[in-house]
């Protein structure tokens, strides 16, 4: 059959043009824009009549080394993501591997009642979590007086509010990373495990030398998700210092927050903002190359 090539690429073209210009108006655009912006003393929002903002250089960027509150976002953002990508990672895996060996209505019931808390809005998952911790009323309160153990009002106390907001994060994001787990072990041909046994390989030997390889680009997948995931962390941070000590919580997003929303300084907002996307792509870069390396490896 003869195929005109110039009219299919014109099809081609035509098919993808909406997606292109969706994603120009609402990505590029910003992404320049914001750029711009972080180089001068620009409100939030530029009135029409009001006077043009004012080209500073990099004065908004030399700011963030002695910005203190910048410091701890950094500081809080980085120890948020320690605490929840790897044990969040091992969570979901350990679970993947429990559901595997289920079948039938019973694996479908499990799935479903681990992969439910990730279709949840962050607004509900506050207010379980809220319902569950609370110094006051929470139910976890009621179960301390029981056995005998101080109440802790953990959302409040900087020292124990991290960790807090990372459990009901690893709880909430799991259930994607599970399926991703499950579908990685579904692929795995089952006679390799038939030949691993007819060898009498124990299940920790099967797990380290036949499952965790082959699982391992489902896991370096699973890693770069969560860590980019983790550190544009906002939501849960923002609702749960409610009433507490928000500047002592601040990560870097609450902190662009702040700036813009709050204090309109765009300017300066626009700078934070881009030093989290360029920290984005460094360690995501960083953390693909090392995925990448230690698959060879093994």
């Amino acid at each position: 059959m003869i195929r005109n090539t110039k009219r299919e690429t014109l099809i081609a073209y035509i098919l993808i043009a909406p997606f292109v210009a969706i994603y120009a108006l609402i990505f590029v655009y910003p992404t320049i824009d914001m750029f711009r912006m972080s180089f001068t003393d620009s409100p939030l929002i530029v009135m029409p009549n009001g006077q043009p903002p004012e080209f500073v250089g990099l004065e908004n960027y030399t700011r963030l080394a002695s910005d203190r509150r910048f410091d701890t976002a950094f500081w809080n953002t980085a120890y948020f993501v320690l605490l929840t990508v790897i044990p969040g990672t091992i969570v979901a895996l350990g679970i993947a591997l429990g559901i595997s060996r289920l079948s039938g209505r019973l694996q479908a019931l499990v799935l479903a009642l681990f992969f439910l808390p990730y279709i949840l809005p962050v607004s509900v998952v506050y207010r379980v979590w809220d319902w569950t911790l609370n110094f006051q009323f929470g139910i976890a309160m009621h179960v301390f007086d029981m056995i005998g153990i101080d109440r802790v009002p953990v959302f409040k106390v900087t020292g124990w509010f991290m960790p807090a907001v990372a459990l009901v994060t690893i709880w909430w994001t799991a259930g994607f990373s599970i399926l991703l787990f499950l579908a990685g072990i579904r692929a795995i041909p089952q006679e390799i495990y038939e030949a691993a046994s007819l060898d009498n390989a124990t299940r920790w030997t099967t797990f380290r030398r036949v499952t965790w390889p082959l699982l391992w680009p489902v896991t370096a997948l699973v890693l770069t998700i969560q860590l980019i995931l983790q550190l544009k962390i906002f939501d849960q941070v923002y609702l749960f210092s409610t009433g507490g000590r928000p500047n002592d919580n601040l990560v870097l997003v609450y902190y662009v927050f702040q700036r813009a929303f709050q204090n309109d300084h765009g300017g300066r907002a626009a700078a934070i903002a881009v030093v989290l996307f360029l920290i984005v792509i460094v360690v995501s870069v960083l953390n693909f190359q090392l995925m990448r390396l230690a698959e060879k490896k093994q």
